[in-house]
């Protein structure tokens, strides 16, 4: 009789370990528009093979030169990125950083590569892309074009593809006075994630392999 195998991210997303993130921005236009924050939430999986938050890294950024600053997307957002309270940092530095600590977590949970998470994934994917190619920025961890999308998976699970709302409607806790922070929009983010491929497990999607006899 086989015996259950400890469950392995790797094994659950074929090499890759899903990594959130949620960046804010001066706009809408990742060419020339500046990334003010970037937040990444690290998932791990239990014994049960349920996702569940490791930790949340974040780093607010110093626009690059020359970068564009909408107005308002700057009112929406409510960052100045003026303030020195910001500790804000260049590009270089924060990504520099938060991709040394996916590495390693891809490194230790066994996956070959990241892939992002992120709510309208292909917005954050832009900015995370083509920040990289702007500065030389070597060994992203991150799969270059496959992601994975939140705002698609709770129109299926939810009916609703706004964060706020499916979160909500997933019984997740979510303030409106804390969001368009990019450490709070990951971890909310992350939590939708999580719940829904756990619930998904949960009715018979995936099952955690056995171990050889």
């Amino acid at each position: 009789m086989s015996v259950p195998a400890q469950p392995l991210i790797k094994d659950r997303f074929r090499g890759f370990l899903p990594v959130v993130v949620d960046i804010e921005t001066g706009g809408f236009n990742c060419q020339t528009d500046a990334i003010l924050e970037i937040a990444v939430t690290l998932l791990e999986m239990d014994e049960e093979g349920n996702l569940a938050i490791a930790e949340t890294h974040s780093r607010n950024v110093e626009p690059f030169e020359g970068a564009n600053l909408e107005p308002s997307a700057l009112e929406f957002t409510g960052i100045d990125p003026e303030s020195p309270l910001r500790g804000a940092v260049p590009e270089e530095i924060a990504l520099g950083e938060l991709f040394a600590i996916v590495r390693q977590s891809v490194k230790s949970q066994l996956c070959n590569r990241a892939v992002l998470v992120g709510h309208n994934a292909h917005f954050d994917a832009g900015f995370l892309n083509v920040a990289t190619e702007r500065i030389g920025l070597k060994r992203n961890p991150f799969h270059p074009f496959s992601y994975f999308d939140t705002s698609t998976l709770a129109g299926l699970a939810f009916g609703h593809t706004v964060l706020a709302r499916a979160c909500a409607l997933a019984n997740i806790p979510f303030d409106n006075n804390e969001a368009h922070s990019a450490e709070y929009d990951a971890m909310k983010t992350a939590e939708l994630f999580c719940l829904i491929v756990n619930r998904w497990q949960s009715l018979g999607g995936w099952t955690p392999p056995a171990a050889p006899e």
